[in-house]
């Protein structure tokens, strides 16, 4: 696999809820992953999240996503419903080690952080000529 996210949490919020039996919170920083020929993109929703606010880290293939979405009620404000989380949030993934992490290229656009991570020029698939007898031929390798 290319590409793994890890929640360390999930598993314990999920029996923590089991337990008490409270409702899950919907994540804050829903994704979808997907490969399209020799780049790797991921989405998150971040809809209200300041582009200023959102940090990107790799290290030793884990990409590590802060963001930050803020409240915008006034401190006077009498607040009725609250269901979108605010405050700091965090997601991390594993990355494979055929992905080219010195390559990742990231944007915002209305409200979706896009990250695109090409394939390591090396984990391609590559043809090698082989020479001898009267002719060269090329077999996959």
């Amino acid at each position: 696999m290319m590409l793994m996210r890890t929640d360390p949490f999930r598993e314990l919020d999920r029996l923590t809820q089991q337990l008490m039996g409270t409702a899950a919170q919907p994540t804050a920083m829903p994704m979808d992953a997907f490969r399209e020929g020799d780049t790797f993109v991921v989405e998150m929703d971040l809809p209200g999240v300041d582009p200023d606010s959102i940090d990107l880290d790799v290290e030793r293939n884990v990409l590590t996503v802060k963001a930050e979405r803020r409240s915008h009620a006034g401190e006077d404000a009498e607040v009725l419903i609250t269901e979108r989380p605010t405050g700091s949030f965090s997601r991390q993934m594993f990355l494979g080690e055929t992905l080219d992490t010195e390559r990742i290229d990231a944007s915002y656009d209305a409200g979706v952080l896009r990250l695109t991570i090409p394939v390591a020029e090396q984990a391609k698939p590559r043809k090698i000529a082989i020479s001898g007898g009267n002719s060269q031929r090329q077999i996959s390798g």
